[in-house]
């Protein structure tokens, strides 16, 4: 057998580590001088090295139209992979992450979930859990933002389990509001799992309006303890994840009366299911509030209080406090609490972000292998992708997908940045950070929840199937419209923080950090949008600034002329629904600012190239959907606003070549996406099949209801033929 070096130039994908070393001895055995052989060796090596494109995702037996769709990128895929998650380190550590848990047989599944009762899927999630949990040194577990989330999707997939709110909200409330000393008797046993604890603040009658939670705690001096009571039965609390069933104590937020005054909605430790036994403690009731839309691996539950006695010093005591004769010592600062809010939110639009660009990679991949229809008669049936109307549904998302991602970067980072300045007393950035995170939070999780289903329906029948994965992606990322608080209530939260902002501004005192600095500017009165090639990043950020702006106080102005004839709460609700499309739009231009400061950033040229054409459809198809406000006043021309649509369709053309590897620049694996129809492989239609015979009703030929209701009917409909 003869080798030849150039062969291996047509299918460098072909080679692999253990090939190598095979070679290596055929290029000796041959005679080949030095020279030849060290040319292989580094052209070899340079094909496994994963810095180079497509390595080891372009294999053997690929769907030929996925293969040539990456064949025509125009960029370094693992620089792009590079480029969106932060860093070659955290790519990197995001396979060696995934090789861990494919290597552990603990975490591997026969049957999917699809296939599994609730029961099962909570047995499994908990199972799981605890593995994972035990497993833990796999990944920084001070990272959870990062590693931490990204292993807990591997592991367990679209669905919390019975530990979920113990890392997500328990921990980090020890963290944020329990004194020196109750941190030192909780922290301990909350990080080594001696208890599992959840998060109860909402309540069957209330959520997000917390100043009118019902149930209490009632200091009593004499015994130095706290009554809980659920004095209604709205006063149930109701939807804590792990409350039903598995965890045994909670952080409660109940209303603090001391000294016979309310205080308001403050936290307290509560124990509520004996550590030994697992029964619920002498005045607890709660259980599993049964199945809901989606997330069913997690039990959330109701709780009910009935003179349930706990001590004082279970009271979060590092902002107020209740002394031993009843004396309440109020918080330095009121929004002291908000930090923890802010990372909640950074981790809730980070999961959003992730969902949607899931369902983009699944909908690309399947767009490109789908065939059906043809454009010129005779030419033979094209990629859907190829549509125009394909493209307008996928590439806006996936343009979506990468904003909110970057967002939640953003939002981290100046957690980080706020929780510093507190601890040196600097409140300046906190209330701007809360406003933002909230919007972001509503306007990140519908457009998610819009985004998944519009993608859906761009793969046709086969989206409706599980096997897609479209409906875990939607039923799981859809309950961020609602828990954390209901969307429209944070976008007003928004809204109350601008017409505090526009306020300011009219009568000169504004002090506004970055964030909301905009709002004190002025603009030249006119759009500077052009074509896409000439206009620049600030001509986009000009635009949007002063559209908001404008917005904001056209809103302020009519609060205020509304506020003369009627009450304020009155005028409030009279001009809610402005003031929340004013809020949007506030959050929107964050996410342009964004999304294009980052792209700034990416130092690979044709990274960058394709990343800003798709961070302009983004800005370009958000003023498409806004015309009108963006015309408004003569603000915007009609020949302006006729050019951004154009331009929006030629963007699309331009990026139609990059789609596909811009879908696998978000580097999820099968594992990650569980969607037949995203495969990596692109062999979409053998793996559905196998997929379907995986159904529990396919253990057997004939079902129990073929011999106790469909086959006696179809006998006696022949026996009167």
């Amino acid at each position: 057998m003869n080798v030849h070096f150039t062969s291996f130039l047509t299918f460098p994908f072909l080679i692999t580590p253990v090939a190598f070393d095979w070679l290596f001895c055929v290029f000796s055995s041959q005679g080949r001088n030095l020279l030849d052989i060290l040319l292989v060796k580094i052209y070899i090596s340079i094909q496994i090295n994963p810095t180079m494109p497509y390595a080891n995702l372009i294999q053997p037996g690929d769907n030929p139209d996925l293969t040539k769709e990456r064949k025509t990128a125009s960029f370094n895929l693992w620089k792009m992979q590079c480029f969106v998650y932060e860093g070659e380190e955290v790519v990197k550590r995001r396979k060696e992450i995934l090789e861990f848990v494919q290597s552990t047989p603990e975490f591997n599944d026969e049957i999917p979930a699809e296939f599994l009762s609730r029961e099962e899927v909570v047995d499994r999630g908990a199972r799981k859990a605890v593995v994972m949990t035990n497993k833990a040194d796999a990944i920084d577990t001070s990272d959870f933002f990062g590693e931490g989330m990204y292993y807990q999707s591997l592991v367990i997939g679209r669905d919390l389990h019975s530990m979920s709110l113990h890392y997500i909200m328990f921990m980090p409330t020890i963290q944020g509001q329990s004194d020196d000393d109750q941190m030192d008797e909780w922290m301990g046993p909350t990080a080594a799992r001696a208890f599992l604890g959840t998060f109860a603040q909402t309540e069957l009658g209330h959520g997000s309006n917390l100043t009118k939670l019902e149930a209490t705690a009632t200091y009593d001096p004499k015994t130095e303890e706290f009554v809980l009571h659920t004095p209604t039965l709205t006063a149930t609390k109701w939807w804590p994840g792990g409350l039903g069933k598995s965890c045994n104590v909670a952080v409660v937020m109940a209303q603090l009366y001391t000294n016979g005054q309310c205080k308001g909605p403050h936290p307290f430790f509560v124990p509520l299911r004996d550590p030994e036994t697992h029964m619920p403690m002498k005045g607890v009731t709660l259980g599993d509030i049964g199945p809901k839309f989606g997330i069913n691996g997690s039990d959330n539950g109701f709780l009910i209080f009935d003179h349930y006695r706990i001590p004082r010093r279970n009271m979060f005591m590092r902002f107020s406090k209740v002394l031993p004769d009843g004396t309440y010592v109020a918080p330095p600062h009121a929004k002291l609490g908000f930090g923890t809010m802010v990372f909640v939110r950074s981790i809730m639009i980070k999961d959003q972000a992730t969902q949607l660009g899931a369902a983009a990679v699944i909908g690309i991949r399947y767009s490109a292998v789908r065939r059906q229809g043809e454009i010129n008669e005779g030419a033979g049936e094209v990629q859907v992708i190829d549509y125009r109307t394909q493209q307008f549904r996928l590439l806006p998302q996936l343009a979506r997908a990468f904003a909110f991602l970057f967002a939640a970067y953003e939002i981290k980072t100046l957690y980080l940045n706020v929780t510093e300045q507190i601890g040196t007393g600097n409140m300046d950035l906190l209330a701007e950070l809360h406003a933002v995170s909230s919007g972001l939070k509503a306007v990140v999780s519908w457009e998610t929840a819009q985004g998944v289903e519009q993608l859906r329906l761009a793969c046709g029948g086969h989206g409706y199937s599980r096997a897609s994965a479209f409906p875990d992606i939607y039923t799981y990322a859809v309950g961020g419209c609602t828990y954390e608080g209901e969307n429209i209530v944070m976008l007003l939260q928004v809204a109350r923080f601008l017409m505090k902002c526009a306020k300011e501004v009219r009568i000169g005192n504004a002090k506004l950090a970055d964030i909301g600095a905009y709002i004190a500017k002025t603009d030249s009165g006119k759009s500077h949008i052009r074509s896409w090639r000439q206009c620049s990043d600030e001509d986009i950020i000009h635009d949007f600034e002063a559209v908001a702006r404008r917005m904001i106080f056209a809103s302020y102005d009519r609060l205020k002329s509304f506020e003369t004839t009627m009450t304020k709460k009155e005028a409030w609700n009279k001009c809610s629904i402005d003031l929340c499309k004013t809020a949007r739009m506030h959050v929107k231009l964050y996410l342009v600012k964004v999304f294009l400061r980052r792209v700034g950033t990416c130092q690979d040229a044709a990274c960058k190239k394709v990343m800003h054409t798709l961070a302009t459809l983004y800005a370009f198809d958000l003023i498409s959907g806004a015309a009108g406000y963006f015309m408004k006043g003569g603000f915007m021309s009609e020949l302006q606003s006729e050019t951004v649509q154009s331009d929006l369709y030629e963007m699309l053309e331009v990026l139609r070549p990059e789609s596909v590897a811009l879908a696998d620049s978000w580097d999820m694996s099968d594992l990650e996406l569980r969607s037949v129809l995203g495969r990596r492989d692109g062999n979409v239609y053998p793996a559905l099949l196998e997929w379907a015979k995986k159904s529990q009703l396919n253990r057997t030929e004939v079902l129990p209801t073929f011999a106790k209701y469909l086959g006696p009917m179809m006998k006696e409909g022949r026996s009167n033929l």
